[in-house]
């Protein structure tokens, strides 16, 4: 039987592995479905009458214009920017659109104001497909913040699917809703929200029963972790007045700074916390029958 001591002693250190850090098949998957525009658009770096052939280019090519943000580090523009000459705010998202027509004035006000035109004119740039590759590098490092969530999932689905193939009976669904579970499995699940999704919902087709499994990983600290503990107490029990198992899967010294707060979620769960370890001695096997 797992303990909280259990279940506190045995925190991984860490679940980063090398795709954490760039994703290098997107990376390059993202520079090669626009290697024609860049091609087009290269054709004016180190020119002179910079200005004039800018226009032309992307009136003759406007499927350039798409691609104009990410040459500024944005993948999709969606701002107003301000003036800084006139102080006033200016619309420019239609530039990037190839279908909408465009002022001269305003492109070029971009096209200047940006950088861009220094960036063609001063040669610095020799090739724009290793340019941008550059670029999708840096905006994908910025993504990591958000990828360690994204590996806990990963890692635990691993186990979730070594369990439904030791139980042909069993099927699972990553980030479910309540509506495709009603419509899939056939069980009602309320929820506390519409725009809720589970990390894993798990149907056994034999007792015609769902358990749900959230998910996530604190490699550091910080006060929000007894909201964090708080909200899952919550749900379990909210789950259980519908007799649908739920299960936490958490893990990550962080916690070690949240123990009380962990621990009186781990009692009033019922034990049903479990992390890494304890996926990788089978405990979902024996949870979940």
């Amino acid at each position: 039987m797992n303990t909280f001591k259990q279940l506190t002693s045995t925190f991984t250190p860490s679940i980063f592995s090398w795709d954490y850090f760039s994703d290098f098949h997107k990376i390059s998957d993202n520079t090669f479905k626009i290697k024609v525009q860049l091609h087009i658009l290269s054709a004016l770096l180190g020119e002179q009458d910079i200005e004039n052939k800018f226009l032309d280019l992307v009136r003759w090519y406007p499927e350039t214009r798409n691609v104009l943000p990410i040459l500024i580090a944005v993948r999709d523009f969606d701002k107003q920017i301000l003036d800084t000459d006139t102080f006033e705010i200016q619309e420019i998202q239609h530039l990037f659109h190839p279908e909408e027509s465009f002022n001269d004035t305003d492109m070029l006000w971009f096209f200047a104001k940006s950088g861009l035109q220094e960036l063609f004119v001063s040669k610095k740039v020799s090739n724009l497909d290793d340019y941008v590759f550059g670029i999708e590098t840096w905006l994908d490092s910025n993504a990591r913040k958000n990828r360690t969530g994204d590996l806990m999932e990963d890692l635990v689905e691993g186990f979730v699917q070594e369990l439904c193939q030791k139980n042909p009976w069993f099927e699972y669904k990553e980030q479910a809703t309540a509506s495709f579970i009603k419509s899939e499995w056939g069980v009602d699940v309320q929820s506390d929200k519409s725009s809720r999704r589970f990390d894993f919902a798990i149907y056994d087709s034999k007792n015609h029963t769902v358990s749900l499994l959230e998910v996530n990983y604190y490699g550091g600290g910080g006060s929000k972790l007894k909201a964090v503990a708080g909200e899952f107490i919550w749900l379990y029990h909210f789950m259980k007045k519908q007799d649908i198992p739920f299960f936490w899967i958490t893990d990550g010294l962080g916690w070690n700074t949240a123990l009380k707060p962990l621990e009186e979620a781990y009692d009033k769960m019922d034990g049903n916390i479990y992390n890494i370890e304890m996926l990788k001695r089978g405990i979902l096997g024996t949870v979940i029958k």
